[in-house]
């Protein structure tokens, strides 16, 4: 107790690297159970007592179907539905999500966030959770209620014009009133229309509703009330209780949440593996310092266990210090997520802080025993001081025999990973090649870890012939300090090295995806323009229309997804299988690889393709012939395989292709798909002014972009960007642990060092040359670990590349100016970490520093 109050500072900053990860997963976890609260109150809030949905409509709401329009149901069902006994009251609903709502300028108003904009009429049951807050709600085909956060987040006034785009067309209004949140804002655009005039804006048609909304009777159970609806409808009906529709919701939201809470997990699980050599390098310190003392203690009788046990002490009281304020400052990390979720639109509300008694748990138990089992090395050394340690100098003695046997198990580990990461390189499948690569980088990780204090001393060697001579006597000395202990030195850089290989290592990865994606597009796509809805609304006829209309286009390709229901030769029926329906020019559009055949055969009637593996699993032939039954309906069609396409494509990879007016011939023209995509290319020498003129073309269509090749590409660039850029920033926290970990390391040896540095500056060293000595050493020890992080991670992408191929991603790209910019960075890192050690050891008194033991 009393050395580890008697040495405060020394602890501080492990006890601030223990909070920080402690924190990081109790804030994760207050966040998500939040989260899920959020939701399930929100869910039970808003679920009618038995909710009637059409056939085809999801679980938890709409599904949109192939003609871009929500599954409906005639009108007559609500009468059906009334009749039922238990029913006190029903109601019809219409809504959609398959919208783009637009301002007069054409803006969109749906959230950034990717939640969902919804277009509705308004009724009863949403009458329980929005209050109107201003203005009326609509009463006729001009008029449009909208919740007021959209509002605030776009300035919407009373009587300002809005447009509402379906499958249907545009439909225009007026905003009438503004509606609140009584419950807490699930982040989405809510839009109301009156009844009829959302049935035609959604549907196209008066006599249909999506959604019947029950509420049962006194005395009856809502599960009685769904069994006497059931009996009073065809099987053509989902029914289901509040509970059930609110499960459905809550699963969606919580394997959502189960993916994002366990992802968070993660690398507050790698902020603890830094954590642990700063603890580790405290500890050893500590230990080193104090061989003196502790073998004085030996000689007046201390045994072994108890100098041992009164090391795990101090490292209990840090774990226990540093974790119950980890839990603290996890709380108010999790508070801090919820304030930045409402700057995206979700408002979640402090009073659903849901704090389980399983989160301070977890978070101390975690803390405290991480902790202690990193000290539990430096403990066993300080164990085994012997008495005979109070006659010599303070300093640990080096264990010769324990650094060979560590070197020899370091080349080891490393060597296995390294035969890890190559095997994985050469496998044929990617699912047994990526059991490789998790081996390798582990084994390869831990033997960089063991094998560090060896590589220190050559590394920091060809580092400081580079970096710091040009220092002079300053620089040598700087160089010898790094290389005095190998051990720390391995160490601190190791903590640094961690963080830094999966960035390299990711950097690598999302470099080559890129560069792959772009290297297929260049070589497949051989159109010119690409016209998609970013918000997944399928591309109406009347858009494809205004399309076919711009100057200066060599035609335009219609391309189409459904579903069908395959009989293949082998006799085996696959349900809901992908199809794609495309025109004929599609196979030059797309230059895609075949095995065998030609793809332009496929677009022949009664024609299909089928890709390599398909084939192979069902013992498929060009001339094999193939029931294909349609998800949108009508006969079934028998098509002749008339190409196989290769399986190791990027682009439309998996897909089997048939001709639009194959598949039109077996459905029924109002049940046809709608386009997925549209492309477009120009004549000759035409590029730029078909692109200006295609755009002009599809104005009036806000909810579709058009895009060339170029900025398909910077499309791609930017999702993958903004994929790694979060990644990054959650890895963030192990860099500055890290950070800790070298600040902690100078700050010890420092102390370590207080009589040699009274002795130099008392010969003639000054105070900034002092503090320039410290700052080099910082920054040697920082770019030993940068070298090492970012070589591994390199190591590490390749061969995840490698697996990517086997996909189809057969480019390597090793993004240069990112890893040279973090190496940079890296010195960056040793110098602020160096400040406040070198600014302490400046000031320290010359004759003190020099009386000191």
């Amino acid at each position: 107790m009393r050395n580890f109050f008697a040495h405060k500072g020394r602890m501080a900053l492990s006890a601030v690297a223990v909070l920080l990860s402690v924190a990081f997963v109790c804030g994760t976890l207050v966040f998500t159970d939040t989260m899920n609260t959020t939701f399930d109150k929100l869910f039970a809030a808003t679920s009618s007592d038995v909710q009637v949905s059409a056939k085809g409509a999801s679980d938890t709401g709409e599904t949109q179907a192939d003609n871009g329009k929500p599954p409906v149901m005639p009108a007559s069902v609500l009468g059906e539905v009334r009749k039922a006994e238990g029913v006190k009251s029903a109601e019809g609903t219409v809504f959609s999500t398959s919208v783009t709502v637009v301002d007069a300028d054409k803006d969109s108003l749906s959230p950034s966030g990717g939640a969902p904009t919804i277009v509705g009429n308004w009724n009863a049951n949403d009458a329980r959770t929005m209050k109107i807050s201003s203005g009326n709600a609509p009463r006729g085909p001009d008029q449009i209620m909208v919740d007021a956060d959209t509002a605030d987040k776009h300035h919407l006034k009373l009587g300002d014009e809005i447009g509402v785009i379906t499958a249907v067309g545009t439909h225009r209004a007026k905003v009438s009133g503004f509606a609140e949140f009584e419950v807490t804002n699930p982040g989405a655009a809510i839009f109301y229309l009156d009844t009829k005039t959302a049935q035609k804006a959604l549907v196209g048609d008066t006599g249909v509703y999506t959604n019947v909304n029950v509420t049962a009777a006194s005395g009856f159970s809502d599960a009685q009330v769904k069994k006497n609806v059931t009996a009073a409808l065809d099987s053509g009906y989902q029914i289901q209780t509040a509970k059930e529709v609110a499960d459905a919701n809550a699963k969606d939201v919580g394997d959502f949440m189960g993916v994002m809470k366990y992802a968070m997990l993660g690398f507050a699980g790698i902020a603890f593996l830094v954590g642990i050599f700063l603890i580790i390098n405290t500890f050893s310190m500590l230990v080193a310092q104090r061989t003196r003392e502790i073998g004085l203690m030996r000689a007046v009788g201390s045994s072994r266990r108890q100098v041992n046990r009164s090391v795990l002490v101090e490292a209990l009281l840090l774990g226990v210090f540093g974790s119950v304020l980890g839990v603290g400052a996890g709380v108010g990390l999790a508070i801090g997520l919820m304030k930045l979720m409402g700057a995206t639109g979700m408002n979640l509300s402090t009073d659903d802080l849901t704090v389980a008694w399983t989160t301070p748990v977890v978070g101390l138990l975690l803390g405290v025993v991480v902790t202690v089992l990193a000290a539990y090395l430096p403990a066993r050394r300080a164990g085994k001081v012997s008495p005979m340690a109070a006659l010599r100098d303070s300093g640990a003695p080096v264990d010769a025999k324990s650094g060979v046997i560590r070197a020899l198990l370091g080349l080891v580990l490393t060597g296995a990973g390294g035969y890890g990461l190559y095997l994985a390189s050469q496998a044929d499948k990617a699912s047994e090649g990526s059991m490789w690569l998790g081996g390798g980088v582990v084994l390869s990780l831990i033997g960089f870890v063991v094998i560090g204090p060896l590589l220190a001393s050559g590394v920091v060697r060809v580092l400081s012939a580079v970096v710091l001579r040009i220092f002079g006597p300053v620089g040598r000395m700087a160089e010898r300090n790094a290389l005095r202990n190998p051990r720390r030195t391995g160490a601190t850089g190791a903590a640094l090295m961690i963080g830094l290989a999966l960035v390299a290592c990711l950097s690598v990865v999302g470099s080559s995806m890129v560069a792959s994606a772009t290297d297929q597009l260049d070589k497949t796509v051989g159109t010119d323009f690409i016209i998609q809805s970013d918000s997944g609304q399928l591309i109406t006829s009347q858009a494809v229309r205004a399309a076919r209309t711009a100057e200066g286009l060599k035609g335009v390709t219609e391309y189409k997804w459904t579903e069908a229901d395959f009989t293949t030769p082998d006799g085996k029926t696959l349900k809901k299988t992908a199809i794609t329906a495309a025109d004929p020019s599609y196979a030059t559009d797309l230059n895609t690889e075949t095995v065998a055949g030609n793809l332009k055969d496929a677009y022949r009637p009664d024609s299909m393709s089928v890709h390599e593996d398909f084939a192979k699993a069902h013992g498929i032939e060009l001339g094999s012939k193939i029931t294909v039954a349609f998800e949108a309906g009508g006969e079934a069609a028998r098509l002749t395989v008339r190409a196989i396409t290769s399986s190791e494509v990027v682009i439309d990879q998996g897909a089997m292709y048939t001709a639009i007016d194959t598949m039109a011939k077996y459905v029924p023209a109002d049940k046809m798909p709608l386009d997925a995509m549209v492309f477009a290319s120009a004549k000759d020498g035409q590029e730029a002014a078909a692109y200006k003129s295609l755009k002009t073309a599809l104005d009036d269509y806000p909810q579709y972009t058009v895009r060339d090749q170029t900025d398909y590409k910077e499309a791609l660039k930017d999702q993958i960007g903004q994929l790694l850029n979060m990644i990054y920033g959650l890895l963030a926290l192990a860099i500055i642990v890290a950070i800790l970990g070298v600040v902690n390391t100078l700050a010890l040896s420092v102390v370590e060092r207080t009589r040699e540095i009274g002795l130099m500056r008392a010969i003639g060293l000054s105070r900034r040359q002092l503090r320039r000595m410290i700052r080099l050493e910082s920054v040697v020890i920082a770019l030993f670990g940068a070298l090492l992080g970012l070589g591994l991670g390199m190591g590490w992408g390749a061969t995840a590349q490698q697996l990517l191929a086997l996909e189809g991603l057969k480019v390597l790209e090793i993004p240069w100016p990112t890893i040279i910019g973090v190496f940079l960075g890296s010195a960056f890192v040793g110098l602020f970490a160096a400040l406040v050690p070198a600014f302490r050891a400046g000031r320290m008194n010359v004759l003190n520093a020099i009386a000191t033991e």
